[in-house]
């Protein structure tokens, strides 16, 4: 009789340990109680989905041989986490809640995290490091960075390993190859991937040449022969010789759902001297329909969807997103020589369906954010119109080709921030609130924010009326579809609300509810629509010095040290006598939260902005 297989209970895990007693028939089943429970917790909370599924079975066998009380793993993003969380014994219930579990590694939550991150393509450079500082020590234990076939694409992924190379600290990398990011994957090094995946003959001819290590030590011998023309073999069947050059033990690609043989591997990584590369191949969205046929990266991070359907409960309200998208692809349409870049994120910025209409105008860099503001520069020098779209939490890596290769040499870009302000869930590492600062400080640069949406097509408008690098941010929110119309001039203000006494300066989505709660409550207050950053109306700002007592520099998009701070530098040079009130978020790293949560704490409403 088949004995029945036990199920474990799956909100009481303490530790990994229990692991290694199972049978591999009940790591299987224990394997899909893990995809149920994760797509019936972020059915109604949210989160990464795709990238969590795709990696249970891997998270299962690595928890199985590693000890990750002492081993270090990190997590390339550590969105992909959910699954190694729950086996380090913690509840998802309150996954990316207030003061819940985070969507990503936190080394705050539990001993088992090692690393923080929530951009891509730190996990090498990381963990190289964890290994030469155990080494520098005389410390034994493994580290291991696991990472995913777009994120080691990057830059800085290719640095960490080309210094790597030259060193002699062993660690692991799994490099999880899912043919994904968070839409498909792109580029020349995700291809070599492909080959190198694809190859059955590369693989069968490798398999039958260490066969002969088994029969004799004349075997044995031409083993070791045939081994050191592998790379030739592998330039020659796969056309990529990558990742045999750089000096690591090459294994794989195995199946990343096969939990026994991926222990293998792993075990045998362990007991080398040299550090090993596994790569692994997995299925993003495994045992969830909807998300293993996405190739869009609808799936990749989402809101609360009803998993029996797989309709999102999120507002059918049209996003500043999609509204955006509508206004290039009206641009497009009419001009052959604009073009649009996207960081892997075309899903998200919303303009996916845009790479059918403009074959060759609509360029996915991929994980590549330094690259996509050069090739912006090169583009724009070539009479190219460039716009690119990117999260605002990922404008921060492409900093110094923003400042050198488009601003410095005044270059017209139109630059679309995503995702400014505060975000919510994803907590500290997706925040958008700190690029009014950084950009502010850049020459040659503009830098704006429409309350609606005739401000935001005026605003768009005048990128393309050769102000250089044009940069126009928007919030994760609803848009507001505003007929009213007035006059917009580049640098100039506009003053929603006359008053006495009292002024508010602020900008971006919130003006429309300030003005609704001004005129409600009959209040004497003044209101200023600051939707130039940066050049600020300095104009504007006298006259506000002088007609009034008090003055409240409203910015729930950014921190104190973006718009507030700008204007009362400049309230001060021309010695204004009366009170500033700054508001805007602490000069901190905002926790997770719903957005109405984090506004909360920070005492950021515009109902009590309007009672001050």
């Amino acid at each position: 009789m088949k004995k029945e297989i036990k199920h474990i209970d799956l909100e009481n895990i303490k530790d990994p340990s229990f692991l290694k007693e199972l049978s591999y028939n009940e790591l299987d089943v224990l394997s899909n109680d893990i995809s149920s429970y994760l797509i019936d917790i972020i059915s109604k909370n949210g989160g990464h989905l795709s990238s969590n599924l795709g990696v249970v079975d891997a998270s299962i066998a690595l928890c199985r041989v590693f000890d990750f009380s002492k081993d270090k793993i990190i997590f390339d993003v550590g969105h992909q986490s959910y699954t190694y969380k729950l086996l380090t014994g913690r509840d998802l219930k309150t996954i990316r809640k207030k003061d819940g579990i985070s969507g990503f590694q936190k080394m705050n939550e539990s001993i088992y995290d090692h690393y923080e991150a929530g951009h891509s393509s730190t996990s090498i450079s990381a963990a190289l490091a964890m290994a030469t500082a155990r080494d520098y020590k005389k410390e034994k234990n493994e580290v291991i960075a696991f990472i995913g076939d777009s994120s080691i694409t990057n830059g800085l992924a290719l640095e960490a390993i080309n210094n790597a190379s030259n060193q002699d600290h062993k660690f692991i990398i799994v490099l999880n190859d899912n043919d994904m990011s968070i839409s498909k994957s792109v580029g020349g090094v995700a291809r070599s991937l492909r080959k190198i995946s694809i190859s059955n003959f590369y693989r069968k001819s490798r398999k039958a040449f260490k066969k002969l290590s088994t029969l004799n030590r004349l075997g044995y011998f031409i083993y070791r022969s045939l081994r050191r023309f592998k790379n030739i073999l592998v330039k020659t069947l796969t056309g990529s010789t990558f990742l045999d050059n750089i000096g690591f033990n090459i294994v794989g690609p195995i199946n990343g759902h096969d939990i026994k043989a991926m222990e293998k591997c792993f075990i045998q990584a362990k007991k080398n001297d040299k550090s090993t590369i596994i790569i692994i191949n997995t299925i993003k969205g495994k045992g969830y329909p909807f998300a293993e046929d996405d190739t869009t990266g609808k799936w990749h991070g989402v809101s609360a969807f009803n998993k029996s359907t797989g309709d999102l409960y999120a507002s059918n309200d049209t996003t500043w997103s999609q509204y955006f998208a509508s206004l290039i692809n009206k641009r497009m349409s009419k001009d052959p020589n604009v073009f649009t870049i996207v960081p892997g994120t075309g899903y998200g910025s919303e303009v996916t369906r845009l790479f059918k209409d403009y074959p060759g105008r609509m360029i996915d860099v991929g994980i590549a954010e330094e690259h996509a503001f050069v090739y912006a520069s090169g583009l724009s020098l070539s009479g190219i119109h460039p716009n690119i779209c990117i999260y605002s939490t990922f404008l921060q890596r492409a900093y110094d080709e923003l400042s050198h290769d488009l601003a410095r040499m005044n270059l017209d870009s139109t630059i679309l921030i995503d995702r400014a302000g505060l975000v919510g869930n994803d907590g500290e590492t997706h925040q958008g609130l700190y690029d009014e600062a950084f950009l502010y400080s850049i020459p040659n640069v503009t830098l704006a924010m429409a309350s609606s949406t005739y401000e935001a097509s005026k605003l768009y408008d005048l990128s393309y009326e050769h102000h250089g690098v044009f940069a126009i941010r928007f919030p994760k929110e609803v848009v507001h579809m505003n007929t009213k119309k007035y006059d917009i001039s580049y640098g100039k203000w506009h003053v929603v609300k006359e008053g006495n006494d009292t002024c508010i300066i602020s900008l971006g989505p919130v003006i429309n509810e300030l003005r609704n709660l001004l005129e409600d409550s009959n209040s004497p207050y003044g209101l200023v629509n600051a939707l130039f950053i940066k050049p600020l109306d300095l104009e504007i700002i006298k006259d506000i010095a002088s007609k009034y007592n008090r003055v409240i520099v409203y910015d729930p998009y950014s921190t104190v040290n973006g718009l507030p701070t700008f204007v009362a530098k400049e309230l001060a040079s021309i010695n204004y006598k009366g009170k500033v009130i700054l508001k805007a978020v602490d000069d901190t790293f905002v926790k997770q939260g719903s957005i109405k949560e984090q506004r909360e704490e920070y005492h950021l409403l515009p109902s009590e902005i309007v009672k001050l």
